[in-house]
Formats: C-alpha cells, sequence, structure tokens
C-alpha cells in the first residue's frame, strides 16, 4: 500500500511541477510519508478494538483494590512472630488484630494460592468521536482503500493523462499524427474499454461498472475536444453524440442497477449543451432537450428509487434555465418559455409520487422534501420573473398550480401507503390557494379570507389531532392581522361611504368572527392542554382589540360628535351583554374568567364615559344620551342575569350597575342646575349629592329594593357597594367642610343652607353606618373616636361659615386672622368639651370624659398660643372669659374623672 501511495504522488508532483525530476521525487517522498502515517492509524485503530473487545469479567473495587493485599501462608506468618520486634512506638493508625492474639486462637489457615497473575489490564477510554472534517477523509480514504483500489486510481490518472496528452498535443504539436486520427483512437480505445466493461460486469462488477463510467467520461470529453478545440464536428453533430451517450449510459446504469453511472450520465447530458454551446443556439432546442433527459429521469424513477438522480436533475434544470432567465430571457419570449417551465413542473411533480411508489413498503413514510416543496416554489419564482410579477396573472397561476394539486391528491387517494404524499399535496394546494389570495385582492380582503381560512384550519387541526394544521390556522390569523394593519397603513386615510357595510369594517369584522371562533375552538376542542387554553384566551384577547378598534373607527367616522358619547354608551352594553352572553357556554376556566369579567370591565368603561360626559356638561337624560340608557338598562338587565352564576364577577357586576345610576343621576342633576343658572354652587353641590345619600339610605335600610337582578348575591356585592358609597361620601363631606355655604337666591340661616344641610345629611349616614350592630368588631371599637370627629368637624366648619356669612368675614385664610372666629372657636370648641367631660364623668363612660379633657386642652392651648394676642379687643377677652366661665361649670359639674363602670367593660375601653 506504501508503494501505491509513492506511486500517486509521484504522478500528482508530476502534474503540478510540469514533469520536474524534483516534483516526481518530492511527490514519491510526500505519497511514502502518507502511507507510512495511515498505516500506523490502521494498526492503532486496531489495537484500540482488541482492547474494547477483551473486557474483564469482574472489576475489583476502587478501595478493595487498594487496601487488599496477597495471603501469607501459615509458615510465613511465624517466621514473622519468631522475629524479635524493634521498640519502636506502635504507629497512631489503627491496625488489625496483633499477630499473638492470632496463635492463641488461630484462625483456620487459607490454602495459598497460586502464583499471582498480572493485574489485568484495564479498559481503555472510549475513543472520541471524529469530526466533520475527519469522517470526510475516512470516506475519501475509504474510497480510495475499499473495493477495486486499482481501477479507481487508474480511472483517476486516466482522466489526467488522457486529459493533459490531448492539450498538450494540441499546444505543441509533438505527435504526427493527424489530429483527427488521434481523437479517433483515443474514442476506439474508450469504446473498447466500454465493451470490456460491459463484457465483465457479471464476473467483475465493481471493476466492470468504473471501466464503464470512465470509458464514457472519456468519450465525452473526447467529443467535447472533437468540437471545441479542434473543429471536427459541427455543433449539432456533436450535440447529437453526446444525446446518444448520455441515453446510453442511461440504460446501462439500469441494466446493471448502477446509480453511479446513471449520475455521471446525468451529469454528461446536463453538462453537454454547455459544453458545446456556440452563443447563438435556440432555447427551444435548449429546453427541449433539457424536457428529454427529464423525461429519462422519470423513466428511469419508474424503474429506480433513486432519489440523488432526481435532485440532480432538479437542480441542474432550473439552475440552467433561471441563468438563461437572467441572461437571456425577454417578455417577448414567454410564450416560448412558459411550456417549459409548465413540463418541468409536472415532471417534478410526479417523480417525487414515482420515487415513493418505488421505494420498499418500509420507506414509503418518506417522502422528498426537496422536490415536494422546492418544485412549486421555485417554479411560482420562476413564473413571476417570466410574467413579470403581474399579480393577476401570478394569483391565475397559483390557483391552477393549487388546482393540479388538488387533482393528484385526489386520485392518489386510493392507493395503498400514499397517506403522506397525498397530505403534502393537500397542504400544498391549500398553501397555493391562499396565495392565490394576497395576488389577486387588496390587503383588506385577503385579511379576512386568511382570518376565515385560519379559523378552518384550525377546526380541522384540533378535530383531526394535527398539530400542522392547527399552528398553521394560528398562523393565517396572524397573516390576517398583518394584512388589515398594512391595509390601515396604506389606505388610512379613504374615506368610505356607508358605515358599517364598507370593506374596512368588514375585513375587520371577519377577523374578529375568526379569532372569537378560534377561541371558542381551542376552549372546546383543545382535549385540556395548557397550550390550547391559554391559545384560547390569547384569541379571545386578540379579537376583542380588534372590535374595539373597528367599533371606535367607525363611531369616530359616522357619528357626529354630539352624540359621540351616545354611541359609545350604546357600544358598552351592546358588547359587555354580548360577552355575558357568551361566558354562558365557557369551555374552559381560562376562558371562561376571561369572558365573565369582560362585561365587569365594560361596565366599568361606563363609569369613566359616564364622567366625561359630566366634565363636557352634556345631558345623559336628553336626546340619543336617553335612548342609549334605556338601551343600556334593558341590555344591562340581561347581563346582570347572565352573570348571576358567577360569583365575584357577577358581584363587581352589580357594584357597577348601581354606580351607573347613582352618577347618572347625579350628573344629570348637576348638568341641568348648571343650565339653569339660579341656583349657587352649594345648592348645585347639594342637590347633586342627593342621588349619593339615596343610595347609601337605601343599601344601609332597604338592600333589597336595589338587589334585583343579584338577590341571591346580596352579601357579597352589598358591603362593598356601601364602603364605596361612604367613600365618596366622605370625600364630599371634606370638600363641603370649605365650601362659603352660600344660599343664593335665599338668605343664609344656620343649619339650613346647603352646605350644612349636606354636611348634616352626610354625618347622619356615617352615625347610622358607625352605630349598626352588624358591623365588625374592629370598628364598632372605633365608634366614639369616628362620633366625636365628625362632630367637631361639623361644629368647627359650622362655625367659621356662620362667621363668614354673618359677621362679615371673608372667606378663607382671614378667619385665621379675625379675633371674632378665634373667639367663636373658643366658645363653641369648649362648649363640646363641657358636655363630653360632664356627660362622660356623670354616665360612667371614660373615653367621652378624656375626649372632653382633650378638647378643654386643645383649647387651653389655644388660648396661650393665639388668643392671647387678641387680648386687646372685646373679642380676645370674650374668649378668656368664656372659657373660664365654662371651665368652672365643669368644676361645679364634674369635678373629678369616672369610674370604671359596666358601660366601660362593654364598650371595652380602658380608663
Amino acid at each position: 500500500m506504501i508503494l501505491l501511495w509513492m506511486v500517486i504522488g509521484a504522478v500528482l508532483g508530476g502534474l503540478v511541477s510540469s514533469a520536474s525530476l524534483a516534483g516526481i521525487v518530492g511527490g514519491a517522498a510526500v505519497g511514502l510519508l502518507w502511507g507510512r502515517q495511515m498505516e500506523l492509524s490502521h494498526e492503532l485503530d486496531r489495537i484500540r478494538k482488541q482492547l474494547t473487545a477483551t473486557k474483564p469479567a469482574q472489576a475489583p473495587a476502587p478501595e478493595q483494590a487498594a487496601t487488599e493485599r496477597p495471603w501469607m501462608t501459615a509458615q510465613e506468618a511465624r517466621e514473622t512472630l519468631r522475629e524479635p520486634s524493634a521498640p519502636v512506638a506502635p504507629p497512631v493508625a489503627a491496625v488489625s488484630p496483633s499477630p499473638v492474639a492470632r496463635e492463641e486462637t488461630p484462625p483456620p489457615v487459607p490454602v495459598a494460592a497460586p502464583a499471582p497473575r498480572p493485574a489485568e489490564p484495564r479498559a481503555p477510554a472510549a475513543p472520541s468521536q471524529p469530526s466533520a472534517f475527519d469522517r470526510l477523509l475516512q470516506r475519501v480514504w475509504g474510497w480510495f482503500t475499499e473495493g477495486n483500489v486499482p481501477v479507481k486510481i487508474g480511472m483517476l490518472v486516466l482522466f489526467a493523462g488522457v486529459a493533459a496528452l490531448l492539450k498538450y498535443a494540441s499546444d505543441a504539436g509533438m505527435l504526427h499524427v493527424p489530429v483527427a486520427l488521434r481523437v479517433s483512437m483515443v474514442a476506439l480505445a474508450a469504446i473498447g474499454g466500454l465493451f470490456f466493461g460491459w463484457h465483465k460486469r457479471e464476473s467483475r462488477r465493481v471493476f466492470a461498472l468504473s471501466l464503464q463510467g470512465g470509458s464514457i467520461g472519456v468519450l465525452v470529453m473526447t467529443v467535447f475536444a472533437a468540437f471545441r478545440l479542434y473543429d471536427l464536428l459541427p455543433a449539432g453533430a456533436a450535440f447529437a453524440v453526446l444525446v446518444v451517450l448520455v441515453a446510453g449510459i442511461g440504460v446501462l446504469a439500469v441494466m446493471q442497477d448502477a446509480l453511479a453511472l446513471a449520475v455521471l450520465g446525468l451529469i454528461a447530458g446536463f453538462a453537454a449543451p454547455i459544453l458545446v454551446s456556440t452563443g447563438n443556439g435556440s432555447h427551444v432546442a435548449l429546453f427541449s432537450y433539457y424536457a428529454v433527459l427529464n423525461l429519462a429521469i422519470l423513466g428511469i424513477a419508474w424503474k429506480r428509487s433513486w432519489r440523488v438522480l432526481n435532485l440532480l436533475g432538479f437542480i441542474a434544470t432550473f439552475a440552467v434555465g433561471s441563468a438563461w432567465g437572467v441572461l437571456r430571457y425577454d417578455h417577448s419570449l414567454f410564450a416560448s418559455t412558459e411550456p417549459f417551465l409548465i413540463l418541468n413542473f409536472l415532471f417534478y411533480l410526479f417523480i417525487p409520487w414515482l420515487h415513493v411508489v418505488r421505494a420498499p413498503v418500509d420507506r414509503r413514510l418518506v417522502i422528498d422534501g426537496c422536490l415536494m416543496f422546492g418544485n412549486p416554489l421555485v417554479s411560482l419564482l420562476l413564473q413571476g420573473a417570466l410574467l413579470q410579477w403581474d399579480g393577476k396573472a401570478l394569483a391565475i397561476s397559483t390557483l391552477v398550480a393549487a388546482a393540479i394539486y388538488v387533482a393528484v391528491a385526489y386520485l392518489s387517494r386510493r392507493q395503498p401507503g400514499m397517506r403522506l404524499i397525498r397530505d403534502t399535496w393537500a397542504i400544498l394546494a391549500v398553501a397555493l390557494a391562499t396565495l392565490t389570495v394576497p395576488l389577486a385582492l387588496s390587503a383588506d380582503v385577503t385579511g379576512s379570507i386568511f382570518a376565515l381560512e385560519g379559523a378552518g384550519l384550525i377546526w380541522l387541526g384540533l378535530r383531526q389531532q394535527r398539530l400542522f394544521a392547527t399552528w398553521s390556522g394560528v398562523a393565517l390569523q396572524v397573516f390576517a392581522a398583518c394584512a388589515l394593519l398594512i391595509d390601515r397603513g396604506m389606505h388610512g386615510g379613504v374615506h368610505v361611504a356607508w358605515p358599517v357595510l364598507n370593506r374596512e369594517c368588514i375585513s375587520a369584522l371577519m377577523l374578529v368572527i375568526a379569532c372569537f371562533a378560534s377561541a371558542g375552538l381551542f376552549a372546546r376542542l383543545g382535549n385540556g392542554r395548557a397550550l390550547h387554553r391559554v391559545l384560547s384566551v390569547v384569541l379571545y384577547a386578540w379579537g376583542m382589540l380588534w372590535w374595539i378598534a373597528a367599533s371606535a373607527q367607525e363611531i369616530s367616522s359616522f357619528v357626529p360628535d354630539a352624540n359621540m358619547s351616545a354611541a359609545w354608551f350604546a357600544w358598552f352594553a351592546v358588547t359587555a351583554w354580548g360577552t355575558a352572553e357568551a361566558s354562558r357556554y365557557r369551555d374552559t376556566q381560562e376562558l371562561g374568567f376571561a369572558l365573565r369579567w369582560s362585561p365587569v370591565a365594560l361596565m366599568a368603561c361606563v363609569l369613566v364615559l359616564v364622567v366625561l360626559m359630566a366634565a363636557s356638561h352634556e345631558q345623559p337624560w336628553r336626546g340619543w344620551n336617553l335612548l342609549a340608557v334605556i338601551a343600556a338598562a334593558v341590555l344591562g338587565w340581561r347581563t346582570l342575569l347572565c352573570l348571576r352564576s358567577a360569583e365575584w364577577a357577577g358581584t363587581a357586576a352589580q357594584w357597577t350597575w348601581l354606580w351607573r345610576w347613582v352618577l347618572l343621576a347625579g350628573f344629570g342633576v348637576a348638568v341641568a342646575l348648571d343650565r339653569l343658572r339660579w341656583l349657587s354652587g352649594s345648592w348645585m353641590a347639594a342637590l347633586s349629592l342627593l342621588s349619593l345619600l339615596l343610595a347609601f339610605a337605601l343599601a344601609h335600610w332597604r338592600p333589597r329594593l336595589i338587589a334585583p337582578p343579584m338577590v341571591e348575591s346580596l352579601p357579597r356585592w352589598l358591603p362593598p357597594l356601601k364602603y364605596s358609597l361612604l367613600a365618596a361620601l366622605g370625600l364630599a363631606g371634606v370638600i363641603a367642610l370649605f365650601m362659603d355655604g352660600d344660599a343664593a337666591p335665599l338668605r343664609y340661616v344656620p343649619l339650613l343652607n346647603p352646605v350644612e344641610l349636606l354636611l348634616l345629611a352626610t354625618a347622619a349616614m356615617f352615625a347610622a353606618w358607625i352605630t349598626d350592630p352588624s358591623l365588625p368588631p374592629v370598628l364598632r371599637h372605633a365608634r366614639g373616636p369616628v362620633l366625636g370627629s365628625i362632630v367637631l368637624a361639623l361644629a368647627t366648619s359650622i362655625t367659621l361659615r356662620a362667621v363668614h356669612q354673618l359677621g362679615g368675614v371673608a372667606w378663607g385664610t382671614d378667619l385665621a386672622d379675625s379675633s371674632l372666629a378665634q373667639m367663636s372657636l373658643t366658645v363653641v370648641w369648649s362648649v363640646l368639651g363641657l358636655f363630653a367631660w360632664v356627660w362622660g364623668s356623670r354616665r360612667g363612660h371614660r373615653l367621652f370624659w378624656l375626649a372632653g379633657a382633650i378638647i378643654m386642652g386643645v383649647v387651653l392651648a389655644k388660648l396661650i398660643l393665639v388668643d392671647r394676642r387678641q387680648l386687646g379687643n372685646l373679642f380676645g377677652i370674650g374668649s378668656f372669659i368664656a372659657f373660664g366661665l365654662l371651665c368652672s361649670v365643669i368644676g361645679y359639674l364634674a369635678p373629678a374623672p369616672p369610674r370604671r363602670s359596666s358601660s366601660m367593660e362593654e364598650t371595652g375601653h380602658a380608663p
């Protein structure tokens, strides 16, 4: 083998160095080194395989191997005992029992083992896997070293030699034999080699096939040299000879079941017109010749299942055709080019089918994906180039291709074992038909069709448990949305004449319907899979977003600004009712949750809409707004009926439902009074808040009047409603504390003006709430502080308002500098403190007494810090005198704090 490599190296070195001595010797040396290295590699691999094959029967454990020692015989043990031990301290580490003890109670002496065998060699580690480059080298090496090596090497060297000989003879003119004779001699030698290889096809198959392939290759090169180099053959004759050679090699390959010959012949066949081309040939002749070649491939595929041959033909056909199209195609050549494109498309439509038919039964589930999907893709691209990307014409082409795929899928329905390829054809038909839509129609119509088609694919995929169809449907939903967004971006400003019945709205509604239908399909047919449940919610939310966007566009485009609120009011009511109805037929927990809470969110949006209407001074109880409110009332009632079985969603819906009417009533009164403009702002505020007071009164004393239709769930929604109403009342009361109390057109009367009536009513509501026996214990303990704070705030506000209205002091920061206001506060606070002190002391209620004491302490601090600056006028003096007199009354009526009593025990207040 080393000698062979030296010969190969010498030949290659001579070719590279133009037959110099140094090149030949250097090549031989390189071949020697390479052959030696390969022999060493083979020897090393053989040793590794032997070591891997001879494994030990049982490997000792590592710890046991480290600690075991060969046993001593009895005679060796006695000799060891007779030896005097050296006076050396014993080692610290623990040792085995001493030999003396063994002598006193001698254990059984084991039989001496035979001579110890050498240790078993450890199994070598498994060699690492070779890299891709190493595997490639191994394959190349295997081709050179396996099979009939001499003939393989000989054919390669023969190719190089013949090529060099012909070139050298042409350039140097060394041989005096005529060129035609030399070429004929080479051709005759090749023909002789071909016949000899055919003769030896049965006895020496490998040698015969290699010789036949090499001979035909020499013949092809000879024809090419005769045509291109020596002008011995015209183009037509050379082409005809090449066709005969290609046909012959194809026949030889099929007869001998030799794939290598077929590949060689196919390469030669596709290269022949390129080799003999003069640049002036007809494309019709070229494509006709390629059609004949593809027909030969079709015939071979009928007999042999050779995937490499099919793939090579496909690549060569479309590569040469594409190159010609780029360099030479003109639109005037369409009529003579289109038939060949269709013919090649049909060729490689049926060749994969033949490949599956001729494949073994156990391999029919494997299809040629490159041809199945590459053929329509490349053909469609070339068709687009031929048609100059005319959308309408290309749409017709894709539709025809889809019809062809449908036809072949239908015709193959009864053939056994063809389900995979039939399904692939069906998928390609659907894909091409889908592609027809954007080519022929506008973006919005494309989006609509994609959306409905996606919903259909989702239904089909879930029904038949086909993952590809399911995800294709989801992808089409995404493409539909993208198409609509592109259309909105390109034609967003186009005016349409009819509301709802226009392309933009209908396309969006189609997408909405498809999304909602897909969400329901995933919920119902998803078999409870987590991903399908999530997808159902995502598609529902996506459809809802498109529904909102489409509705917003229609309302903003066709509804006048004056009626915009009415339109949105009705839209929220209709959408909430629709989602509530859908929630009754929910199929999964996740989608049901989304459907149940969607009406709640929409009803909450109605509250925001009412506030915005009030901010723009829009009357909700007039015109179209009144009709929208009535429609919303009817649909809202039905929405609540649908949500009665939903615990928390129904609770939230009832809460928003009742708050809607509170806001509508309050803001309706406010807008009406604002337009009258003869009542003061205090009256407007007080009358507007009557709906809030009435709502809390009904919720507190007569909740069943406002309970329908959620009577059963009253314990769930009533507390949140009461607390929210109290919070609103508290906020309104705090704001009212700082109002001046203008009672125009009436005169100001303390306690009977609109602000103080509102404050008293609010305080009464808080008092009713805080004294409710059903109040939680935590809140019951806060009754005293809450009531005391309310009384103190009311008294302070009423006092300052009276000073402003009756004393002529400006409302604002001037009250802080007014001696009348300070004296009035001192007297009022002192009276409150006196009452609480005396009441608490007489009733034995220490909390009241403590509150009175704190108030009196605050008043005293106020006298020292504030009122002492007013001692120069009668009001300041009156403050001090009034406080002194009231303190004297306290000392007379209740000089000592109360003792602990049963009332204190009951209320839980400590002294």
